[in-house]
């Protein structure tokens, strides 16, 4: 089976939030893992992303990603890196042939164009990142390049959702102090708990940017069959998980 990525219409770029069917690796991991620091099999991972590169027509060395740290950080990518993955939670490229890939598992793969410009982006929105700022940083990046904000598409990919995403009064906390009207993402749980609304709050941080965005309404966690959750397999108390694959490609001639 071929992998089956989710498309959205707001993006006219190449790009795929790929789900977890058409790869090869078992188990767990079953079956499209896109994870390179997880506990597959190497070869697994490898031949996981060149179906990936495949779907998107670039080929593997140029699908890139970067090693995730849940940081505010967006790199302009001109091609594959020599050597080690950079750490960065963004990218932005305007080299054709050069496709964006962010790993989740429950965080928000979030993909950006502005093919007038001829510049794509991605960024990988956890909650950390989400409120340190990658948002915003990945669209400067791609302003720096010559988008214009107005102009910037972005779709919010499968994630968390809120009535799955349950955290306690300390993140709460956090929010509420950075801004109160941030307590609008949360709603109440049970006794101190509270349940966070992270693709709500990644759609917020877009619009304070200027971009218009949907998210495909996807939630990772109730959905085993086509998405892997990293909450899910600590509830279910599995040694590991796979990542899903989020990409974009700049087009040739964009």
């Amino acid at each position: 089976m071929k992998p089956i990525p989710i498309r959205s219409g707001r993006l006219e770029a190449p790009h795929g939030f790929f789900t977890r069917v058409g790869g090869v690796s078992p188990g767990i991991y079953a079956s499209l893992n896109g994870g390179q620091g997880s506990g597959d099999d190497r070869r697994n991972v490898a031949e996981n992303r060149w179906r990936v590169a495949s779907a998107l027509n670039v080929t593997p060395e140029n699908l890139v990603s970067v090693y995730q740290v849940h940081g505010d950080t967006a790199l302009h990518v001109e091609g594959p890196w020599r050597g080690e993955r950079q750490q960065a939670d963004g990218m932005v490229t305007d080299r054709p042939g050069v496709a964006l890939a962010i790993l989740t598992a429950d965080c928000a793969p979030i993909l950006f164009e502005d093919l007038k410009a001829g510049v794509v982006g991605a960024c990988h929105a956890g909650w950390k990142g989400a409120f340190a700022g990658i948002i915003g940083a990945t669209v400067a990046a791609m302003v720096r390049l010559g988008a214009e904000r107005g102009r910037i598409s972005a779709v919010v990919g499968p994630t968390i959702s809120q009535r799955n995403y349950e955290v306690g009064p300390e993140f709460v906390e956090q929010f509420i102090d950075e801004d109160p009207d941030l307590s609008r993402f949360f709603a109440g749980g049970e006794g101190d708990r509270a349940m966070f609304d992270l693709p709500g709050f990644c759609l917020a941080r877009l619009r304070e940017e200027e971009v218009e965005a949907e998210w495909t309404g996807h939630c990772t966690y109730d959905d085993a069959e086509r998405f892997y959750s990293y909450r899910r397999a600590t509830h279910r108390e599995e040694p590991d998980y796979g990542r899903l694959v989020s990409a974009i490609a700049l087009p040739p001639g964009a």
